[in-house]
């Protein structure tokens, strides 16, 4: 994620918001286990980002002043939480994407424990998850705090727990059974179990209670089913049947192979047009992945004795609109600048995140997890980082009590359906 002056404020809140939980007495000696795991944990932080971040220099930064900034006060954090607020405060100077602390109370810690599995093999994987499968409890929602210390429900995963319990996004999570909001501590233990969940759907409004039942969630399962049950075909008032799915992650070839087989023989092959939503989620994406809005290639089409048929090379012919936002990241906005340069479809939404680095994954004790930059990206000699792609269609939203409502989306149907 891209180090934001407003993610750093974010950071503050959450602090406050951990601060808030009634804790329990420590003994001396706990006091001291904790003290010794953080400065351990920071230590390894500090120099695997020293020896491995993909600037030698550290975008200018006098990283051995930083550490010396923000040792004392990880070291003397009372919890794992607080002490990653340092650490992430500390990582925030480097002013780069993809490079951030996680800890196992936040849903991206498995997230991306799953997509950077096979790099982390040989990193002690399975001794955090048994036998290397990575599952945490949750209700398949992205969450965001923002500056103000409330939790907002970015997005909710078609077919995952939220949604099924009509969660909307902009929502305003106030609790979770009588207690104070986590997106993975409020479900621990509960799965499959009701929760009882306080939202507050529009400003001002008055408190409504939600029953939500938590699943063992599994990242890439989540994901690859929610792009699925995210297919539907639109009625644009007669004048278009507008296709449309989402893509929360593309941190695997099978998204792809997805989305493939929905518009080559599923529920999206007799839409007039198609809207391709890559807001939000992961990246991972990678360029060819636009060559299936290529009229100049052929799609193949097999079958095997047995009369099984498939599709080979499958080509979206029709026209095509991209929903982008501040969001989309990482190898989604390769696909966004590539979309705009060749002209493929209208872009609508809002500026991408501008967080184009290569990175991977590393186990960090025994519950932390540090996503880190380790390569410089460009885009057809272009640097995104920082930058990001434009809309051609902008369509500014602001989704905290939304209440569903997505003018991004309403947009792009409407400009296909008059294309």
């Amino acid at each position: 994620m891209q180090a934001t002056r407003r993610e750093v404020v974010a950071l503050v809140a959450r602090a406050a918001a951990f601060g808030a939980w009634p804790a329990r007495a420590q003994s001396s000696s706990e006091s001291g286990l904790r003290e010794s795991a953080n400065g351990a944990d920071f230590q390894q932080v500090w120099e695997l980002v020293r020896d491995r971040f993909y600037d030698p220099k550290l975008n200018g930064l006098d990283w051995d002043a930083a550490r010396t900034r923000y040792r004392a006060q990880a070291i003397a954090a009372g919890s794992r939480e607080e002490a990653a607020v340092a650490i992430n405060a500390m990582l925030s100077e480097l002013g780069a994407s993809h490079t951030r602390y996680y800890t196992p109370e936040d849903p991206a810690y498995y997230q991306l424990a799953d997509i950077f599995s096979g790099a982390l093999e040989h990193r002690g994987l399975e001794r955090v998850f048994p036998k290397g499968d990575v599952s945490y409890p949750g209700i398949g929602a992205f969450t965001e705090m923002d500056s103000e210390g409330r939790t907002f429900v970015t997005g909710a995963i078609e077919g995952a727990p939220a949604h099924q319990a009509g969660i909307l996004v902009g929502d305003e999570i106030l609790s979770a059974d009588d207690r104070p909001f986590r997106p993975v501590e409020s479900f621990r233990g509960k799965v499959g179990a009701p929760v009882s969940l306080q939202v507050r759907r529009t400003a001002g409004a008055a408190p409504i209670a939600m029953s939500v039942t938590p699943a063992d969630l599994r990242p890439d399962e989540m994901f690859l089913r929610g792009l699925k049950a995210s297919a539907r075909v639109i009625d644009a008032g007669g004048k278009a049947r507008i296709g449309y799915v989402r893509v929360w992650s593309y941190a695997n070839r099978r998204y792809q192979s997805a989305l493939e087989e929905l518009i080559g023989e599923g529920t999206l092959k007799d839409a007039d047009a198609l809207i391709w939503d890559l807001r939000g989620g992961w990246g991972g994406a990678q360029p060819q992945y636009l060559d299936l809005f290529n009229p100049r290639a052929p799609t193949m089409q097999v079958k095997d004795r047995d009369g099984e048929t498939g599709l080979v090379d499958v080509k979206w012919r029709k026209p095509v609109a991209m929903l982008i936002n501040q969001g989309t990241r990482s190898g989604k906005e390769v696909l966004a600048y590539g979309f705009k340069e060749y002209g493929l479809g209208p872009l609508v939404g809002q500026r991408t995140e501008g967080a184009v680095l290569a990175a991977t994954a590393f186990l960090i004790g025994d519950d932390g997890l540090l996503l880190l930059a380790v390569e410089d990206v460009l885009v057809d000699g272009k640097r995104l980082e920082g930058v990001g792609v434009e809309p051609t269609i902008e369509v500014k939203f602001d989704s905290r009590y939304a209440a569903g409502a997505d003018p991004q989306l309403d947009r792009a149907v409407e400009v296909l359906a008059g294309a």
